[in-house]
């Protein structure tokens, strides 16, 4: 069974920073492309920043600039890094990713993590 976890979250104050981290563990054989959406109040869930395995990214305009994601294959791990924070950022942030697995066939499957609030707040 595959988990993701994310960690980092937290309440800071306009133009500070933060790093989300997310975990992915369980039993598979490949993590395919890694993502962090958020999800505001009242709103739909967002992209914020992707990236393939191999390391190409693309990011929402609301975020280019100022977030960074990264991932260490070797601990099956994505980062976002949040920089110059805004009121506007304030949401549930959730990491998804698609993995590979074999369970007598090989199957690809999306994954959610729980999420992780971030609030951006004088």
């Amino acid at each position: 069974q595959v988990q993701l976890v994310e960690s980092g979250g937290g309440l800071v104050q306009p133009g500070e920073s933060l790093r989300l981290s997310c975990a992915a563990s369980g039993s598979f054989l490949r993590i395919n492309s890694m993502g962090w959406y958020r999800q505001a109040p009242g709103k739909q869930r967002e992209l914020v920043a992707a990236i393939t395995r191999g390391g190409s990214t693309n990011y929402a305009d609301s975020v280019k600039g100022r977030f960074t994601i990264s991932r260490d294959n070797a601990k099956n791990t994505a980062y976002l890094q949040m920089n110059r924070l805004k009121p506007e950022d304030t949401a549930v942030y959730y990491c998804n990713a698609g993995i590979t697995a074999y369970t007598g066939a090989l199957l690809n499957n999306d994954y959610w993590g729980r999420g992780t609030q971030v609030t951006v707040s004088s």
